[in-house]
């Protein structure tokens, strides 16, 4: 019995209704820039599995599915620079290792792409390791560290249109909230620019985002 195919996918990537998935003017304090996190974000942290619920309860259903999914059967993450920090051109500070503390979310090796490459470091049970590479590169890269498991695609949006345009995206799941920002990194102008290569099914959810599910035709 031949081992399932590895698969690139892009989970839980937020939208706004007019395709942006980050605002401009991104900063140390301000990740997404102009962009609220808290109003792309509000349907997963509203779910019983939101990692970071200190109280109990939460939503279940459809949004809480997607949440619980974040991690399934994943292996390594990509992303790109911007997902990580930021800073643009050689590394200043060696000590500054993002944005999420001393307890990353990924829990897998996630390799950060970059023209200027900075040592490996781990911190809990996610190991971040910067790397030059192509696409197809850093896909293969990414695939040998996931021990068979598959590949998530973190973004950002220039990353993901990347990886699209290089068609190695396997499938997406795309969380369009209903707000607009007008300006920042855009992934589309409608999601029907990708039916050439993608089946799409939208399932709106009673939160208010509408999910996107694309899979290859």
């Amino acid at each position: 019995m031949s081992e399932r195919a590895q698969l690139l996918r892009v989970q839980n990537f937020m939208l706004s209704a007019d395709g942006f998935g980050t605002g401009e003017g991104q900063s140390v304090e301000r990740p997404f820039g102009h962009a609220d996190p808290a109003v792309l974000a509000a349907w997963a942290g509203a779910t019983a599995s939101w990692p970071n619920r200190a109280d109990p309860g939460g939503t279940r259903g459809l949004d809480d599915y997607f949440t619980r999914d974040f991690h399934h059967d994943i292996g390594a993450e990509i992303m790109g620079r911007g997902k990580f920090g930021p800073q643009t051109g050689p590394w200043d500070d060696l000590e500054w290792t993002g944005w999420w503390g001393d307890d990353p979310p990924f829990r897998t090796p996630v390799f950060v792409l970059t023209h200027h490459v900075r040592p490996s470091f781990t911190l809990s049970d996610t190991t971040f390791h910067f790397i030059d590479a192509s696409p197809a590169e850093a896909l293969t890269e990414a695939k040998a560290a996931a021990n068979g498991k598959d590949v998530r695609l973190g973004g950002g949006v220039s990353t993901v249109r990347e990886f699209l345009d290089a068609d190695l995206v396997d499938t997406m799941h795309v969380a369009v909230v209903d707000v607009e920002l007008g300006r920042g990194g855009r992934l589309w102008h409608s999601p029907d620019e990708l039916l050439d290569r993608f089946h799409l099914e939208r399932i709106p959810s009673p939160s208010g985002v509408v999910h996107h599910i694309f899979w290859r035709r």
